[in-house]
């Protein structure tokens, strides 16, 4: 019980006095005018009650990756929830507010435009097509994840048991691996996944989704009351790796939890909410709170996932074996808080990942449309970059969720150190002294991300290497980063605090919204 509420301390904490030390070097001002007012246009530029920016901010970044990614690296036992608490105090929650504050300082900059800024042309075509990746990564995975969950919550035999026997067979059958009924759920998630990607950000996104940012909360809580009153069996803290596999927790756990301490998706989603808050004042707030937030979220499901089983970390391995995430959540909500738990599961874990899902495609289609220079005015150049998205998406979705999980996370946390260190160079040229706020968690970032690419086995498709040597190659690798950034940090000019980036969104994603309204 005492490492839960002391993880939760250390996140409140860390909002309170580490975040305040992280927003001092962006000397925001109240009185600076933001995107939100200058270029207002009605439809990306929109100014929002900050309680509403910071609801969509929460909705668009904590999808599966704070659920899914803690019930499975609960598997290594308490030590998860380190990673949890400072991996998001240190380094998740200091991106978010990087990227929020890159965004709004250059006119609502996108993220590969920021990356081109502040790192180069080569980084930015390397960023660019991570970021094309990683959207459709997280798109498929809040395709498949939320659709087991929804044909878990109403079984094949419930739908086709109003049709008669005929529609509960054919339901039941499978095709290509999977159930019939899941294809169709997942057909009905991307057809939603079409249509929001065409309209405009006020008009859906934020009317509706802070009405489900307050179903995840409402979910988060009844959780962590079961905690707290006895319900769940929360267990001691210990470093002991309680793997049922011996796998060993080096780097891999890190790759496993992914957005539940640092995600580089959220380098995408803050531009948007970078123009529509209203005033500076709020960055701390809406962009390092919502990350905070987001890490309570990952504390309550390690600690969840670990305390409702019997036998512990054991019984957890065997729900998974027998299932899968979403078996977990969906048994964990319902065995704690009854029907009304299943409901705020749905809510919470069915809804809020298509939610993220859609902004990942929309996402992916215009940086693609804006890297090849195709105008998005004509419906047919649209369908030119959506549809082989999609097309990749439901291929994706034939591979094991396991192996997808893996991949996206990879790509999430090299995004991240890519992003964290645009943070450092933008620091290091608008407030020199404070570079290390995101130097160090960047150096962390390269030395994590390369070493589990070394190490981790060659049927995951990776390099299979010795982990002490996949290890030190790792670490030389991150060393390298550093002294590079040491090295040219003097030679950067100083920036001052008025746009240096083209307003973005560009004119293919300001005609694409045209044609949405």
């Amino acid at each position: 019980m005492w490492a839960f509420l002391g993880g939760i301390g250390v996140l409140i904490l860390g909002y309170a006095f580490y975040g305040r030390l992280a927003v001092k070097p962006l000397r925001p001002d109240p009185m600076r005018e933001v995107p939100a007012v200058r270029l207002a246009d009605g439809m990306d530029y929109v100014a929002m009650p900050t309680w509403r920016v910071y609801l969509v901010q929460l909705l668009n970044i904590a999808g599966l990756g704070p659920v899914f990614g803690p019930i499975m690296g609960a598997l290594w036992g308490p030590q998860v929830f380190l990673w949890v608490v400072f991996g998001a105090v240190l380094g998740g929650a200091v991106h978010d507010l990087l990227s929020g504050a890159m965004s709004m300082r250059n006119d609502g900059a996108g993220l590969p435009d920021l990356i081109g800024h502040y790192l180069g042309k080569l980084p930015r075509h390397v960023a660019t097509f991570f970021i094309l990746l990683l959207m459709v990564l997280v798109g498929t995975v809040f395709v498949k994840g939320p659709a087991a969950l929804i044909v878990k919550i109403v079984p094949a035999e419930m739908v086709g048991g109003l049709f008669g026997d005929g529609a509960v067979a054919l339901l039941s059958s499978t095709f290509q691996g999977q159930p019939v009924w899941l294809w169709i759920v997942m057909a009905c998630i991307f057809a939603y996944y079409i249509v929001a990607t065409l309209l405009p950000i006020d008009k859906l996104i934020g009317r509706i989704y802070p009405v489900f940012a307050i179903a995840l909360l409402v979910m988060v809580i009844g959780l962590a009351v079961s905690a707290l009153s006895g319900r769940l069996d929360v267990p001691d803290f210990t470093l002991a790796n309680l793997h049922p596999k011996g796998t060993p927790a080096w780097p891999i756990i890190f790759i496993t939890v992914s957005c539940g301490a640092i995600s580089g998706f959220h380098a995408t989603q803050s531009p948007m909410m970078a123009r529509c808050l209203k005033s500076e004042r709020h960055m701390r707030l809406v962009f390092y709170g919502a990350m905070i937030a987001e890490g309570l979220i990952a504390l309550v499901w390690a600690t969840a996932a670990q305390g409702y089983y019997e036998g512990g970390v054991a019984g957890l391995a065997a729900a998974l074996s027998e299932g899968n995430a979403a078996t977990v959540v969906h048994t964990i909500c319902t065995g704690t808080m009854g029907s009304f738990g299943g409901l705020l599961a749905v809510l919470g874990v069915v809804v809020l990942p298509i939610t993220s899902g859609d902004t990942a495609f929309r996402v992916a289609r215009l940086i693609a449309a804006d890297y090849l220079k195709l105008p998005q005015k004509k419906v047919l150049n649209r369908y030119k970059i959506a549809l082989p998205l999609f097309a990749i998406s439901i291929a994706l979705n034939f591979i094991p969720f396991g192996v997808i999980w893996r991949y996206f996370g990879w790509a999430n946390q090299t995004l991240a150190a890519v992003t964290l260190w645009a943070g450092a160079v933008f620091l290091a040229r608008r407030a020199r002294g404070w570079c290390w706020l995101a130097a160090l968690p960047a150096t962390f970032m390269t030395v994590m991300t390369v070493t589990y690419i070394l190490v981790e086995s060659r049927e995951n498709g990776c390099a299979g290497l010795d982990p002490l040597l996949g290890t030190i190659i790792g670490a030389a690798l991150g060393l390298a980063a550093l002294i590079a950034f040491v090295w040219i940090r003097p030679r950067l000019s100083p920036e001052p605090d008025t746009a240096q980036v083209p307003a973005r969104p560009s004119e293919a994603e300001r005609e694409a919204d045209k044609l949405a309204c």
